[in-house]
């Protein structure tokens, strides 16, 4: 114990003397050894407290806690906590692996049981020094069986980007640094464009040795997950950095990054159509996890475009032909209504279905294609989804399950088990636009040589010549003409609202195209597309690139 503080054994029982540090309140006399384990004398087991811990109780804890912490007395830290075993070790590397000292941690007022504080301390490495600073939170809880008021251990409260199994370390870092670059060459910064962070640091861990940079010494976190990359915390002396360009357009991204910090939480990417160049990604929060990239949820009728594809190439309908739209539409077990029960006259074109998202005239059309797979198809073959995309950095790419009756009816809208990001809806308004899939890329192909996914064939120019203008009337006067009103160019869209596990309010899903550019955003429970997504993804196809 690096602060003094001794065990001694008294009648059989281990006491924790702190000597000076100042936690004799938290001997654990005739209690526990180790967090919430152990075993009781018969007459404290009619003591045991019961309930939420009280005030004092939680400040005193938090304080014990924190204290140790700070002093780098990771066993009387660990002891103050319901899980001793998983707390020691990660205590411990926070000043032997991480070489983290001089550690000052202020707490603030407690917000019921939870204790929000501020950590200042220093990393020193081999003669090099400097500052650290962050905030995190800890929860005090009562212990299961001694009734102790005790923290609530998890991994984020030595760091809120520490997860499970993950190791703070400083040293020589693992692989070189890179400067990226977008392509127009200008760099890319995580501080000025924060939701470019995890794709920096993969890029980093998979181009940095062949990018011709030297190692520098850092902190990082290293994940319990090879696979992931490293996360950069601090640097105390810079490496030689190898250059790495990327697809991304410093203007949309920028764009890109305001947009999305409107709300809560969304998502958007932008592809260059002619290229599968990425242009932009961005999330808020823009944590860890690149959601825009690797989520998974149905993205509602902006699957429409798929679907208006298939049907289309099958010749079951034309953008000028008729093409009913009912209130509701009855397939097997599924019935499927249009939004607040709305139907068109009989005699309504197709092109008005798609422009005014009507559910119906889709799913009454599936008897007709006779095949409940033909989605399924048409997403691989076609549009590339559910291949084995090679972006640069860790993707999902998109799924279309083969499904039968009811379920196929609803994945017809978008619902029901297809699983979409903004990235792939990015991708699939950029094949629409010009009938061809081309792969999605961040860094261009001839840095690795890697295999890009292709799809099995194109839209014929007739298909694509109907789904676009059916798209581009959605944008002048259909259901996404409010949100596209700002954008020039020639320019289409389709929105969409996905309700996921019964939320009371839909993500608001959107996607459209100007020019050479297409753009797909998610905004979580923002309802209807064109009111939250449809502005994100305006204000990155006006930012261009």
């Amino acid at each position: 114990m690096r602060s003094g503080a001794k065990v001694a054994v008294i009648g059989g029982v281990f006491v924790l003397m702190a000597g000076g540090i100042g936690y004799g309140a938290y001997s654990m006399l005739g209690d526990t050894v180790g967090g919430d384990g152990g075993t009781r004398s018969a007459s404290e087991s009619s003591k045991v407290k019961t309930g939420p811990p009280s005030a004092e109780e939680i400040a005193e804890t938090s304080k014990g806690f924190l204290d140790a912490w700070a002093a780098g007395d990771a066993a009387a830290a660990s002891l103050l906590t319901n899980n001793e075993s998983g707390s020691a070790p990660v205590l411990a590397s926070y000043g032997e692996d991480a070489r983290i000292g001089k550690v000052k941690i202020t707490p603030g007022p407690a917000i019921g049981t939870k204790v929000p504080y501020t950590v200042k301390a220093t990393v020193s490495y081999e003669g090099k020094s400097k500052p650290l600073a962050y905030a995190s939170e800890l929860t005090v809880v009562r212990g299961l069986t001694t009734g102790k008021a005790l923290v609530d251990w998890a991994p984020t409260i030595v760091h809120p980007q520490l997860t499970e199994g993950a190791t703070l370390r400083t040293g020589e870092a693992s692989t070189p640094t890179i400067e990226a670059v977008d392509h127009n060459g200008k760099v890319l910064t995580k501080e000025k464009y924060p939701s470019l962070g995890p794709i920096l640091d993969t890029l980093r861990e998979k181009y940095g040795e062949s990018a011709g940079g030297s190692p520098g010494i850092e902190t990082w976190i290293e994940p319990a997950d090879e696979t992931q990359p490293d996360v950069n915390l601090l640097t105390l002396a810079k490496g030689k950095p190898g250059k790495v360009r990327t697809t991304i357009d410093a203007g949309a991204q920028e764009a890109a990054e305001r947009a999305v910090k409107k709300y809560a939480e969304a998502s958007v990417v932008a592809v260059k159509p002619s290229t599968g160049a990425i242009r932009a990604v961005a999330n808020n929060p823009a944590t860890g996890f690149n959601a825009a990239m690797q989520g998974k949820q149905a993205p509602g009728s902006t699957l429409k475009i798929m679907t208006a594809a298939m049907l289309l190439e099958k010749g079951l309908v034309t953008a000028n032909g008729a093409a009913e739209c009912p209130k509701e539409a009855r397939y097997y077990t599924r019935t499927i209504h249009n939004l607040k029960y709305f139907s068109l006259p009989d005699g309504s074109t197709f092109t008005q279905s798609f422009a005014r998202s009507c559910n119906t005239a889709f799913v009454k059309l599936i008897d007709d294609v006779d095949d409940d797979s033909a989605l399924a198809k048409e997403a691989r073959e076609v549009f590339g989804i559910g291949l084995d995309w090679k972006t640069g950095v860790v993707t999902t790419d998109g799924s279309v399950p083969e499904e039968v009756q009811g379920e196929a009816a609803a994945q017809y809208i978008g619902q029901g088990t297809v699983q979409m990001n903004a990235l792939n809806m990015a991708s699939i308004t950029a094949t629409a636009r010009t009938g061809t899939f081309r792969q999605p890329v961040i860094v261009p192909q001839s840095l690795d040589n890697r295999e890009l996914a292709t799809a099995t064939r194109s839209l014929s120019p007739s298909v694509t010549q109907q789904l676009t203008t059916m798209m581009r009337a959605t944008a002048a006067w259909g259901t996404g003409a409010k949100a596209m009103a700002s954008v020039g160019g020639d320019k289409g869209a389709k929105t969409g609202s996905a309700e996921v596990d019964g939320q009371d309010t839909s993500n608001s899903w959107f996607t459209g195209f100007s020019n050479d550019l297409a753009a797909a955003a998610v905004v979580q429970t923002g309802g209807h597309g064109g009111d939250a997504a449809g502005p994100v993804v305006a204000e990155v196809l006006r930012a261009g690139g």
